[in-house]
């Protein structure tokens, strides 16, 4: 896999993710940082010219740096869960299929302290260049799951302990009353078709976020974020407490 851009070259180089590296003429503090880590840890660098980047990002915004990765380590939803570093906190992905979403969503991820994402390895966004750009870095660093089967994928979670929380529009219950102290997998659906049947009935709970504007829905890894640092509010000061009647 090829990745370009600075933030995710430099994050994959930390994360030792690195086998070979491209760079053209540009200079700079950071890129001698690159440089400096690829030597560290015995990368091959090249030397090459634009039209080279160019083509190998696709006429991405390559910033002079393109990378290949190391095969990544195949992890399974139960591994993420064995592995969490305290009750585990999952993100599944149903069928998102832009790579700029799914970089977002991976970004936001790592920065709430998630354990891991699940995605379908067809119909979904690749982890390539766009997805790594959008990811400023994070892509080196969160563990990716890839399954054949969503719905499969949640059952196996629920026999490892994990509640499953269906992100949708008609959902029954709201995202900040749900109790997300205890392990919890947020499924994430499709931009445009939201959560396939099959995954909706997995689901434990289909949870919303309240709308107050005129557009009654929101981008995808905008409305991650916002159930993401809930999670990570709850985990931090409590659960929310119980309605009263």
């Amino acid at each position: 896999m090829l990745i370009f851009g600075i933030n995710p070259v430099l994050e994959a180089l930390k994360a030792g993710r690195v086998s070979r590296l491209r760079v053209g003429d540009r200079n700079g503090p950071r890129v001698a940082e690159i440089l400096r880590l690829a030597a560290a840890a015995g990368v091959e660098v090249q030397q090459v010219g634009r039209a080279i980047l160019d083509h190998a990002a696709h006429s991405g915004a390559h910033q002079g740096v393109v990378a290949e990765l190391l095969q990544p380590r195949d992890w399974s939803p139960a591994d993420l869960v064995r592995d969490a570093r305290g009750p585990a906190l999952i993100v599944v992905l149903d069928g998102i299929e832009d790579p700029h979403n799914v970089g977002a969503i991976l970004r936001t991820a790592d920065a709430a302290g998630a354990d891991g994402v699940i995605r379908q390895t067809r119909h979904a966004a690749a982890l390539g260049g766009a997805a790594a750009k959008a990811s400023a870095g994070a892509i080196a660093h969160v563990k990716v799951a890839e399954v054949v089967n969503i719905a499969r994928a949640l059952e196996e979670l629920k026999a490892a302990g994990v509640w499953t929380a269906g992100l949708a529009a008609d959902g029954d219950r709201r995202y900040d009353l749900l109790d997300m102290t205890v392990p919890t997998a947020l499924v994430l659906g499709a931009e445009a078709t939201g959560l396939r049947r099959l995954v909706r009935e997995r689901c434990d709970w289909l949870v919303s976020i309240p709308m107050m504007g005129h557009v009654d829905s929101l981008n995808v890894s905008v409305a991650s974020g916002i159930v993401l640092f809930e999670a990570l509010r709850q985990r931090r000061q409590g659960p929310p407490k119980p309605a009263k009647h």
